[in-house]
């Protein structure tokens, strides 16, 4: 059985939208630490609007020379009503989003990674289908933007399972769902 791992940028107002802001405290201990997590899954789940912006930007990168072979040719697995042929190494989750991922997590095999797709995370949530979720705080108040958690969603527990602390500032926050530590 495969573990869902949400690793998600939010700043200290909580918004989620256009990470832009997470430059200036962007460096090599990031990347490290981002490359770590992908190397320990076997696929993506993303939002749309996600696989939108990475499915651009990604196989650019590469052409250009950078080494990012890894995020390139990574399964994707998209929550989309809407998207039709996909590319970039993805599928789209056919049916309930739910149903799928649960049948992703029975699969035995590495973590699926879900990166930043804040409304598939809220889903997720919901469906009690995050096991592991790593907040990527970053000192900054953006002041605008779409929120993490919006007003009206379900109260849900977590348990703080660690910290991961970088010389920007930037921290980790790695939460599990509270109703299902093990002893």
């Amino acid at each position: 059985m495969s573990k869902v791992v949400a690793v998600v940028y939010i700043s200290m107002d909580g918004v989620v939208e256009a990470p832009a802001w997470t430059g200036p405290f962007w460096n090599d201990d990031h990347g490290k630490f981002q490359a770590g997590q992908l190397s320990q899954s076997r696929a993506l789940l993303l939002g749309r609007v996600t696989y939108d912006g990475m499915s651009e930007a990604w196989p650019a990168m590469e052409a250009a020379g950078e080494d990012v072979g890894e995020m390139n040719s990574i399964p994707k697995h998209v929550a989309s009503t809407t998207l039709k042929e996909p590319t970039w190494n993805a599928a789209v989750i056919e049916g309930d989003v739910a149903e799928g991922v649960a049948k992703l997590k029975a699969e035995d095999g590495k973590d699926l990674l879900v990166y930043g797709s804040g409304d598939l995370v809220n889903y997720l949530i919901k469906h009690d289908l995050i096991d592991e979720l790593k907040l990527f705080l970053h000192p900054v108040i953006v002041g605008k933007g779409k929120r993490l958690f919006p007003d009206g969603v379900d109260t849900k527990t977590w348990q703080l399972a660690g910290t991961h602390t970088f010389g920007s500032g930037a921290i980790v926050l790695d939460y599990r769902p509270a109703a299902r530590q093990e002893a």
